[in-house]
């Protein structure tokens, strides 16, 4: 092989070694620049998921930071003060209720004989009667007959006006006794004297009203068929009435017969009524937890309505002494308490603590203050706002490209 064969060999063998290099490169470039753009995507995410969980750790665990009040910035947005001082507290009961009639007031209105009613004079629910006015009209045999016998003793006390003593005394018995049957079948004293002035049996007889109040159940028509015993109506008299309320059975060592309640209607509001626990239900629900208790209010006016809801709060039995700040003081946001503290360098410093009993104006504070500390008391949430807007800001000045630093809480020198 000469020379010069041998040379065009190794050229042709670089040609195709360059060829197939060429797409081999190519891949090992595109590898590695799609390696390093994955890396700076997680490098990025990492970052991110950081910031995110420091700021969420700097919100769920930080109190927030102090803030700078000056007598004027205090002034102008409202802030007030208030003293960390041992009061007297009594536990405050508040319950919902509901207004009930009175049950000793509620009367129901039933025959003592049957008969057919030929008319009604109350004829819908929540019609208003006075006691002894007509309520209906019943056709009833036994009532004719009843008459019919009144009639006929007041006849022999005319005819034997002039016997015997002993026969004058037995008609007047007589007659007493068809008197009595009628009056024991509800009929009025006016209409038995109108029976024998007259002389003449009715056909009908008026039942009338034995209580005044309100029809709360009608359950007759007219030209129906009653029975003796069976009800026709409901009246409830409802100048007073009842409030009943649930107690929890952690509360009911403090309530004692007598306690003076506030009662505030829901449908009537902006007014508080006043009065005492009357009774205390013996028993207890075992699915509530609760029992009851009654309340009775004068119902002047007529206001308060059977069935509308109630609140009831009260002063348990026995009150303490404990170390309490206003109720205004304390920020509640159902997993902690918060509280405005003023140091002693004028800053308003937040800070946590535990609450114990509270009243309608003061709670107690197990933890987190001190007797004579000063608390803020009014404007507390636009000092939650501030102090908890410095901590945010704080938490994103760490982000990529962002240049921000939380506001100075230190004071101005």
């Amino acid at each position: 092989m000469t020379d010069s064969t041998m040379q065009g060999k190794r050229t042709l063998t670089l040609r195709w070694t360059a060829y197939a290099g060429v797409p081999l490169l190519a891949i090992l470039v595109a590898w590695f620049a799609t390696r390093e753009g994955a890396e700076a995507s997680r490098v990025d995410a990492n970052a991110a998921a950081e910031h995110q969980h420091g700021v969420a750790a700097a919100s769920s665990t930080s109190v927030g930071q102090a803030v700078m009040l000056t007598a004027e910035q205090a002034q102008r947005i409202g802030v007030t003060y208030a003293a960390v001082e041992m009061a007297a507290l009594a536990r405050e009961i508040r319950t919902v209720g509901q207004v009930t009639y009175d049950e000793t007031r509620v009367r129901t209105v039933s025959l003592k004989i049957d008969g057919w009613v030929e008319e009604l004079f109350v004829n819908f629910t929540g019609q208003a009667v006075e006691a002894g006015a007509p309520l209906l009209a019943i056709y009833s045999p036994m009532l004719v007959t009843a008459q019919e016998e009144l009639l006929l003793a007041r006849r022999l006390e005319t005819d034997v006006a002039g016997g015997t003593e002993g026969a004058r005394a037995d008609a007047a018995s007589l007659l007493s006794s068809a008197r009595r049957r009628l009056a024991y079948s509800d009929v009025s004293p006016a209409d038995i004297a109108r029976i024998e002035r007259t002389g003449e049996a009715e056909r009908t007889l008026t039942l009338r009203a034995p209580v005044g109040g309100f029809v709360v159940e009608k359950n007759v028509q007219q030209g129906q068929r009653v029975m003796a015993g069976e009800a026709l109506y409901r009246i409830a008299d409802l100048s007073t009435i009842w409030v009943e309320g649930e107690v929890f059975e952690r509360d009911l060592s403090s309530v004692r017969l007598g306690q003076e309640v506030r009662v505030e209607i829901d449908a009537l509001p902006g007014r508080v009524r006043s009065g005492r626990i009357t009774y205390i239900y013996p028993t207890l629900d075992p699915e509530t937890r609760t029992s009851r208790v009654r309340v009775a209010l004068a119902n002047g006016g007529m206001q308060l309505k059977p069935g509308m809801y109630a609140t009831l709060t009260w002063h348990g039995a026995g009150a303490m002494r404990a170390l309490s700040v206003p109720r205004s003081a304390v920020i509640s946001t159902g997993q902690r308490n918060l509280v405005f503290v003023k140091r002693a360098d004028g800053m308003i410093e937040p800070r946590l603590v535990e609450i114990g009993v509270s009243t309608s104006d003061r709670i107690e504070i197990l933890s987190g203050l001190a007797l004579g500390d000063t608390v803020v008391k009014s404007a507390t949430f636009l000092l939650d706002a501030e102090s908890n807007l410095g901590t945010l800001l704080g938490g994103m000045g760490n982000m990529p490209g962002m240049d921000m630093t939380a506001p100075s809480s230190k004071t101005p020198e």
